[in-house]
């Protein structure tokens, strides 16, 4: 495999953004993803083998960590962020074409919760997976994700909740989704919940961590 893409997918799946930054210490004053990404291009790499080679990867693997509780959220976030630095350079291959998305994920945290935490995690790992994400941010209406699945037919739809004051917002927001297309995938998280909720509200899958989000996604786009 190139050099370069063993390289980003280092520094992807440890978190180094660039090559100022301090984290992680064994690869201080080093290339980060940034750096590593655009030398990829420059090199003439294929942008889709830069996703598939070392970005999934990567990000695989630090999900996998973050279910076997090697790693935590601070760490999770700096992989997601370096995931960021190069993804950012390879948006206009996805706009183009160049890149071939898996499918359109339209995620966001439910009405009446302000928490974001878990729902950029998921995100950031979904976009790594290969989907294009449409984020609707915090405090989420149902009226809200029906007006982006109008936007994005046949796209899978994230909820996310953090207290158990917003979670019972959940059965609303599926109850219309369903309303408008009985076919759209709902999945659902978040601290408060598990999967005899997600049955109740007849959402289609629980993902305990971002992890399971993105096997579940992966397993709809093959």
């Amino acid at each position: 495999m190139n050099e370069i893409i063993l390289k980003l997918l280092e520094a992807v799946e440890f978190g180094k953004i660039d090559q100022k930054s301090p984290y992680p210490p064994q690869l201080r004053g080093m290339d980060g993803s940034h750096e590593l990404t655009q030398q990829a291009l420059e090199a003439g790499v294929n942008p889709q083998q830069i996703l598939e080679d070392a970005l999934i990867p990567a990000m695989g693997n630090v999900g996998k960590k973050f279910s076997e509780n090697k790693i935590f959220v601070p760490q999770m976030l700096m992989s997601a962020k370096a995931m960021g630095a190069s993804l950012v350079q390879l948006k206009p291959f996805f706009a183009s074409g160049a890149i071939k998305s898996k499918g359109t994920f339209i995620i966001g945290t439910v009405k009446g919760d302000l928490h974001d935490i878990g729902k950029n995690l998921v995100a950031m790992m979904v976009e790594g997976g290969g989907w294009t994400i449409v984020d609707l941010g915090v405090d989420v209406s149902s009226e809200r994700f029906i007006e982006a699945l109008k936007n994005n037919p046949g796209a899978v739809v994230g909820l996310s909740a953090l207290l158990t004051t917003t979670m019972v917002n959940m059965g609303e927001i599926v109850a219309g989704i369903r309303q408008f297309d009985p076919d759209t995938k709902v999945l659902i998280g978040g601290a408060p919940l598990n999967a005899d909720f997600c049955k109740s509200i007849g959402a289609d899958f629980y993902a305990p961590d971002p992890q399971k989000a993105v096997e579940y996604l992966n397993r709809l786009a093959s």
